[in-house]
């Protein structure tokens, strides 16, 4: 189901109105966000107006664009003309209003695209639940009951409820590839600084990625080549890809149906190896001590002044990223360049890695845990912890929705060298079209189009 191409291609052939399209999702935000609360401001007045000037070009014979009349939210801690970007926190609520959009929100606009809504986070996005403590827990489509994962929780429940056609979010350690394995949704964490970062508030400024939640692959396609202002890259041969199925840590405490989902997928004909990857706990340790020692720093000036505005698993978690000695954090930056390098020479003899994204569908709210070595741990901390140490690679990551008719959803990773995104949507594309995998939209929404 290619919603954006769909919607599109309607507004601009004038059989749907982008004023139609535009009220739809607002409706659709209306009767599904007090459900499961994704959305924390409705850009209403900002979204109608773009929609009947779209409709005035397409009257005058004139193109809006590629995404003509396509409703989109972000994350909010992407600046948003008038709007104050609040990256999940009071903290920052009295600050004054972004004079501007985010660089890509302005690269969508002008494609045609329309925005609706800024949605929830974990606070700051340090957090793999969205449970915030300002503005509420983000709550699964599929089941209020359950977390929707984090800290993109809100942009991608509001593609999974159909509020949306597509949905910005940020990745650092896991907060796309999380959210979207639970949600169902496609997912892709950009190799870093291919999608420039202007007007994004930041987390890690070293590890920060930003990236879309689509309903399909062709549509995850379509708005990362806006976003990173590439040409499309055309169809691609993938008969001879060679894929390494990552084994070890990345099959710790994972349900049995996900790693039977990995092992239908290398039996499709495309050559599949076995792959350990050393020292990965030291890899992901070292990506935990860089997040809070660059995010401890940032926020220091803040929690010296008002620390009680901070939820307090967040502050605390900051304050022990601040006190990290310098040694300390230059040592993890060690690590980091090595592991880079390692999968660098690993690509040279496999083409794509598969992993899961997350070990198990989403936890209960009401139990906030994961299996970590066959005990009960934190959610919060550890449902990235098949991402986080992948986040070290710097390579372009693509969270895959397994096909799950009737079952919550869950996903897996597909990693793939730097550069080769196109690789990573053929890919999608073929398994898509086997039907190996498939977003679950929740609640038709505009899907109705």
């Amino acid at each position: 189901m290619d919603l954006i191409k769909k919607i599109s291609k309607n507004v601009r052939s004038a059989t749907y109105s982008a004023t139609q399209i535009i009220s739809d999702s607002l409706n659709a935000i209306d009767k599904y966000n007090p459900l499961i609360g994704s959305v924390t401001i409705t850009l209403k007045d900002r979204a109608l107006a773009t929609a009947q000037h779209i409709d005035q070009l397409v009257a005058q014979g004139k193109d809006p664009g590629p995404l003509a009349g396509v409703p989109f939210g972000v994350k909010d801690l992407f600046d948003v003309k008038n709007i104050t970007t609040t990256a999940g926190s009071v903290l920052l609520a009295d600050h004054a209003p972004a004079l501007k959009d985010a660089t890509v929100i302005t690269r969508l606009c002008n494609a045609g695209a329309v925005p609706v809504a800024t949605l929830n986070m974990d606070e700051f996005a340090y957090g793999f639940v969205t449970d915030n403590t300002h503005y509420g827990i983000t709550k699964n489509p599929h089941d209020t009951r359950r977390f929707a994962g984090g800290s993109s929780g809100g942009s991608a429940a509001a593609v999974a409820a159909g509020m949306m056609a597509f949905s910005l979010g940020s990745d650092t350690n896991g907060s796309i590839r999380v959210p979207a394995s639970l949600c169902g949704v496609w997912g892709l964490r950009p190799a870093y600084n291919t999608i420039p970062l202007q007007g994004v508030y930041p987390f890690s400024e070293t590890l920060d990625t930003i990236g879309p939640f689509c309903s399909s692959i062709h549509d995850l396609k379509c708005i990362f080549n806006i976003l990173s202002d590439r040409k499309d890259h055309g169809k691609q041969d993938i008969s001879s890809l060679k894929i390494a199925r990552l084994k070890g840590w990345f099959e710790r405490d994972v349900d049995q149906e996900i790693l039977n989902a990995i092992t239908e997928i290398t039996s499709i004909g495309i050559e599949t190896y076995n792959l350990t990857l050393d020292h990965i706990e030291t890899v992901r340790a070292a990506s935990f001590l860089i997040t809070a020692s660059e995010g401890g720093t940032l926020h220091l000036p803040y929690l010296r002044k008002e620390p009680l505005k901070y939820d307090p698993a967040t502050r605390d978690r900051f304050i022990a990223g601040a006190l990290l000695p310098v040694s300390t954090y230059l040592q993890a930056k060690k690590i980091e360049k090595w592991f880079r390098h390692y999968i660098h020479k690993i690509f040279g003899d496999y083409d794509l890695l598969i992993a899961p994204a997350t070990g198990c569908t989403a936890p209960f709210i009401n139990d906030p845990t994961v299996l970590v070595d066959g005990k009960k741990s934190s959610a919060r901390v550890n449902l990235g912890i098949y991402t986080q140490p992948l986040s070290l690679s710097g390579c372009p990551i693509l969270s895959l929705p397994l096909n799950r008719t009737g079952k919550l959803p869950v996903g897996l990773q597909i990693v793939a060298k730097p550069g080769n995104e196109h690789i990573l949507f053929e890919f999608g594309a073929l398994l898509e079209a086997k039907g190996i995998a498939k977003a679950s939209i929740q609640q038709q929404g505009i899907y109705n189009v």
